[in-house]
């Protein structure tokens, strides 16, 4: 993995106060896929090609019913291919111009995962409060992901601790709540698009935000995920659809 984490800068700032004066799909659209990914390098994000929707809601990787169609890198060396370096993701973005992105988790950055109502709920909680969120983008498929500082990659491997939360991308489906990205993890970076029509991956909050610790998120997110899931329980029970699980 690429050490040249880039500094957040003045660029960067104006690049996200261009980007929030248009919609994502616009941004990607016209050239602004490669200015959105070179800032999610230049912020740290390790990243590394990914595969993307193809006709009839199936996956570029043409794998006969791929369980995360669009949402899984494209080569099985994804961890150490992942990188920030800007010329390599230059090559990447105008050689695949399909291609969507992941971000490897556990080594700079953690994702905490929530159910999108759940974490709108957070965000807003979060914000009202004072407390420095980072980045934060939206999937189309009804999660959002709140970017922070990784727990750490100890020298010594017997030390790493475990966390009952951690997600891994073979367990997505266990984890219907909050998922903890860490380690061995990866999560779509924006503009990424999903199968269906107009969904996509967008930036909330620009990866300029500096990273918080992801402790300082965790009490207001697992609050509203414990509030979402009473609320799927109560419409479950009074005979209201079941809401589905993403």
């Amino acid at each position: 993995m690429s050490a040249e984490y880039g500094g957040r800068t003045g660029r960067q700032g104006r690049l996200s106060q261009w980007l929030r004066g248009r919609r994502p799909k616009e941004a990607a659209d016209d050239g602004g896929r490669e200015a959105l990914l070179l800032a999610a390098a230049a912020a740290g994000l390790p990243l590394a090609p990914a595969a993307h929707p193809a006709p009839g809601y199936r996956c570029s990787c043409d794998r006969v019913g791929c369980p995360t169609p669009a949402r899984h890198p494209v080569s099985f060396a994804w961890q150490t291919q992942s990188t920030t370096d800007r010329g390599q993701i230059e090559r990447w973005a105008r050689h695949q111009p399909d291609a969507n992105f992941i971000t490897a988790t556990g080594m700079v950055h953690d994702v905490l995962d929530v159910p999108l109502e759940a974490g709108r709920e957070a965000l807003e909680r979060l914000l009202a409060d004072g407390i420095e969120v980072g980045p934060v983008a939206e999937t189309g498929d009804g999660r959002m992901l709140f970017f922070t500082l990784t727990r750490g990659t100890p020298e010594d491997e017997d030390e790493w601790w475990p966390c009952e939360l951690d997600c891994h991308p073979e367990t997505m489906d266990e984890h219907p709540g909050l998922r903890w990205h860490c380690r061995g993890s990866y999560v779509l970076v924006p503009p990424s698009r999903l199968p269906g029509e107009g969904l996509d991956v967008h930036w909330v909050h620009g990866p300029e935000q500096a990273l918080p610790d992801p402790l300082s998120l965790l009490e207001h997110l697992t609050d509203a995920c414990a509030r979402h899931h009473v609320g799927q329980d109560s419409d479950h029970q009074s005979g209201g659809a079941w809401p589905l699980r993403h």
